[in-house]
């Protein structure tokens, strides 16, 4: 056994030792962690951020319809500010990160990473590894999280999500077709595909759904008591087992009356009262070959009626099985490991911004037919989509499509920079035009889909653990706790506290504890559940002051509550 009392061992045995622990061959990822800092790092070390925001921004179209989000800033703070707000609500996660191509995609610190860059790929796992261990407290327990990708750095990605998520969490890797025709760029094979890598954040709790079938499709299922069914396979066997002598007990009589009903016997004899009546009997005998059938007799008296269809030819007769729709109570299509349509080519994604803003206003946007059926087979309809690369805001666009075609209450969070006025001159038009409505580049009026937006920008308070900085971001936290709570119309606001309300609950912040005797006074006046946050210096969430409004109240101290999870990021 190797020595491991380092303690009493000699200098150069320790560097001998360090030299051995270096050179060991490792399963998984390792990077230059040091020369890949950046430089956001730098500038906002030793603050925390917050969010505000922009009033003029706000779009409400729908009473009853959900409120999306939109958040300008770098997305390592925006997720760690949802990571105080959706720490645990989080239904799906899709993002198109830079794909690090070498060819101008990826900027790093300010400058595009090149393909001869020696640490190109050390500052892209860096800046991913970072974002994507900060989204994971995010998921519910159910979530899940798509990640779309294309060769160049597929493979390490799929160590840092094996890595993050483990790998019994690992759903799939969807090659998806995004170019028929092919790149005719790339050497030896023209490029059609990029990938979509799903993995959930505890894979015995995740579901995917299945695809619904389109009219023509449906014209092949038929529907019984039972609900939908349709032609399945032939109840004989096939195969290497389906001779006699390797299943004797399958090979039996089914007897067929004229009604077409079916039935077995136990000796598979014709029962005397069934003598005269015209009944056939089948054995499974193909070309002469005694075989088998699919079922054991015991399932074909309990159900065969029910679950076996009957074709006559001639004189001869074909049972197949039904086949029943996978899940719910209409026929449905799992979806397959190789991801392809025509609506998912890449240049669907530049048409429509075309159509949006009159010119190829964004480089490679998201085809969005994509984008809804990976969030349609992943997302339940009053599910929380969060998307922290949001680009031109195609995760957006998709969930404001879905929720008008199935009446769903989707709610979509994005996330975004303004490099090149990114936030503030395609995505934030681009939703406004899918809300309100538009005209398209040819001068067509294309009408609304409806929904609530906010718009938020990140901005930063103190660090430092001094009682006026805890008083600063407990004032600047307002915007962040009307997010988490889902409560963004102000009902009152005083010198001490401030209300806010939405249609099941209101959010009460007390900023001045001394006031809490007048506070509690007003909080009974409330009709409503109500989330009560009282600024103190340490944890002290005066549970006396509410007595009695147990069942109304929910208590917290800020912004303890905030700096434990900040904490946890910025260690």
């Amino acid at each position: 056994m190797p020595r491991t009392d380092y303690e009493s061992w000699e200098k150069p045995d320790l560097i001998e030792r360090i030299k051995q622990l270096e050179e060991r061959k490792k399963y998984g990822l390792v990077w230059d962690e040091e020369r890949t800092v950046e430089q956001f790092e730098v500038e906002t070390r030793g603050k925390l951020p917050v969010l505000t925001e922009d009033k003029a921004k706000e779009i409400h179209t729908d009473e009853e319809g959900p409120t999306h989000i939109l958040i300008e800033g770098d997305n390592y703070h925006a997720l760690s500010v949802l990571n105080y707000t959706h720490e645990g609500r989080i239904d799906v996660i899709y993002i198109d990160p830079p794909y690090n191509t070498g060819n101008n995609d990826f900027i790093f610190n300010d400058n595009f990473v090149s393909r001869e860059d020696a640490y190109r790929h050390s500052k892209w796992l860096s800046f991913m590894s970072k974002r994507i261990k900060n989204s994971k407290k995010l998921l519910k327990n159910t979530g899940i999280l798509i990640i779309s990708i294309d060769d160049n750095e597929v493979a390490q990605l799929k160590i840092i999500c094996d890595e993050v998520f483990h790998e019994k969490n690992f759903i799939a890797i969807l090659p998806t077709i995004i170019n028929l025709k092919g790149n005719n760029d790339q050497f030896g094979f023209s490029g059609t595909h990029e990938y979509n890598l799903v993995y959930a954040k505890d894979k015995t709790q995740a579901m995917i759904n299945e695809f619904e079938l389109s009219d023509e499709e449906l014209e092949d299922w038929e529907e019984d008591e039972n609900g939908f069914y349709k032609r399945g396979a032939n109840l004989k066997s096939t195969g290497v087992n389906a001779p006699r002598q390797k299943r004797p007990n399958l090979y039996y009589a089914i007897f067929i009356t004229s009604e077409n009903r079916l039935y077995v016997t136990d000796n598979d004899e014709l029962p005397e009262n069934r003598i005269g009546k015209g009944d056939t009997k089948i054995l499974p005998i193909t070309d002469g070959n005694e075989m088998t059938w699919r079922w054991e007799k015991k399932r074909i008296k309990r159900n065969g009626n029910q679950e076996i269809i009957i074709v006559k030819s001639g004189e001869t007769y074909s049972l197949y099985k039904k086949q029943r729709p996978g899940i719910g109570d209409f026929p449905t299509k799992r979806p397959k490991s190789f991801f392809y349509k025509p609506e998912y080519s890449s240049g669907n994604g530049t048409a429509l911004i075309k159509s949006l803003f009159g010119e190829k206003a964004f480089d490679n946007p998201k085809p969005i037919e994509l984008i809804k059926d990976l969030l349609f087979l992943t997302s339940k309809k009053e599910g929380i989509i969060l998307d922290f690369f949001a680009g031109s805001g195609t995760t957006g666009h998709a969930v404001i499509d879905l929720n008008q075609k199935d009446k769903g209450r989707r709610q979509f969070i994005l996330c975004t920079n303004n490099e090149n006025k990114i936030a503030e001159d395609i995505c934030y038009p681009r939703i406004s035009k899918a809300i309100q409505g538009y005209k398209n580049n040819k001068g067509i009026k294309v009408e609304g889909l409806g929904g609530n937006l906010r718009y938020f920008k990140t901005t930063f308070v103190p660090g430092e653990k001094t009682d006026s900085n805890k008083k600063l971001i407990t004032e600047r936290s307002v915007e962040m706790l009307c997010l988490k709570e889902n409560t963004f119309d102000e009902i009152e606001k005083g010198n001490y506290w401030q209300i806010f309300s939405s249609k099941e609950r209101y959010t009460a912040i007390l900023f001045e504890p001394e006031s809490i005797r007048e506070f509690r006074l007003r909080i009974e006046q409330l009709e409503k559940p109500v989330s009560v946050y009282v600024f103190s210096l340490s944890d002290e969430i005066y549970v006396d002051a509410f007595a009695g409004l147990e069942e109304k109240v929910t208590l917290c101290a800020i912004p303890e509550s905030i700096l434990k999870v900040y904490r946890r990021i910025y260690q």
